[in-house]
Order: C-alpha cells, then structure tokens, then sequence
C-alpha cells in the first residue's frame, strides 16, 4: 500500500482523533496518549509536534492518500545517552498487517541516522504487544532484553522489551 511520511498539518486533527480514538491502540501505548481520544487531543497533539521543530525530534504523520493514519517520532536523548534517540509510533486499525508501519520505520530510522549525531535508535514496546515486535524485527531492530513487570497500564504490571538499531552495525 502506498503511503508517504510528512509533517504535520493542523488540519490532520480531525483524522487523527477519528483513528487514534481506539481503545487497541491506547492499551499499547504510554498513559501521555489517551483514551478517549478527542479532536482537542489531536490538535494540542499536532500543535506541539508543530512547535518541537526538528532539532531535537523529528515527529511525522503517516498519510495514505493525503489523510493522516498514523503517527511516528523519533525522539533523540540526553546526557550520557546522547548518542541515542527513542522511536515511538501507532497506526490506525484498519492500516495494519499491510507492512506500512515496517516500511515506515525504516524509512525515519534512515532519515535520523543521517540527519541527527546518533548511533543508536531504541523502542520500548509492551511484550505483549507482538504485532508492534514484529515491526521492529522486520525493520532489524534487535532484542536486547525483557524489563520484568516495568511498566504499569490500566492497573496491571506488565514487561517491555527494549529493542535497537545501531548505525552501521556500530
């Protein structure tokens, strides 16, 4: 399928709302992202990607046929951990298991690697969400480990996964 990753557009709120209101997204992310998730969430949501610029993140919507369907970022760190940045992304419902979102992130993983002063790109998804393990498996993330009961979503403790991608095999 075809689809492209571009900046964000005030006007991707209305889309956004619709797709990112699903409970099956919410339960795999962070608690930042809500549930319900409303056309007002949407908009402060594109406003601070709008206003983050890209010197330190690079936020894009992904868009099949000019409507936005999805969010990806990648996030870079600081400190010691400068050197590395943090992936993050959801796609509507009705786009998965069509290989956009591993395309996706491969495509922004190349842009960052190639734009930011990184060697290293991790993700964290919940372990028990596999399609998004999946992805970062296709895309040649690698496992480094299982954080046991690190993470509390909707009152139960469960694990994540850690998973990166180095620049150049580094």
């Amino acid at each position: 399928m075809e689809f492209e990753i571009r900046p964000w557009r005030l006007c991707d709120a209305g889309s956004v709302a619709r797709y990112a209101n699903n409970k099956k997204i919410a339960d795999n992310l962070r608690d930042a992202f809500p549930h319900p998730y409303t056309e007002a969430d949407a908009r402060a949501f594109i406003s601070a990607c709008l206003r983050a610029g890209g010197e330190r993140t690079c936020f894009r919507a992904v868009s099949v046929d000019g409507e936005a369907v999805g969010s990806i970022a990648v996030t870079l760190r600081d400190d010691v951990y400068r050197k590395s940045a943090e992936l993050g992304y959801w796609l509507a419902e009705p786009y998965w298991n069509r290989g956009i979102m591993t395309e996706a992130v491969t495509r922004i993983c190349r842009h960052a690697f190639a734009a930011y002063d990184i060697v290293r790109i991790f993700a964290e998804p919940f372990a028990c969400n596999t399609a998004s393990r999946r992805v970062l498996e296709r895309a040649g993330f690698t496992l480094e480990g299982v954080m046991k009961m690190s993470v509390c979503k909707n009152g139960r403790m469960l694990d994540s996964c850690i998973y990166a991608l180095l620049k150049h095999g580094e």
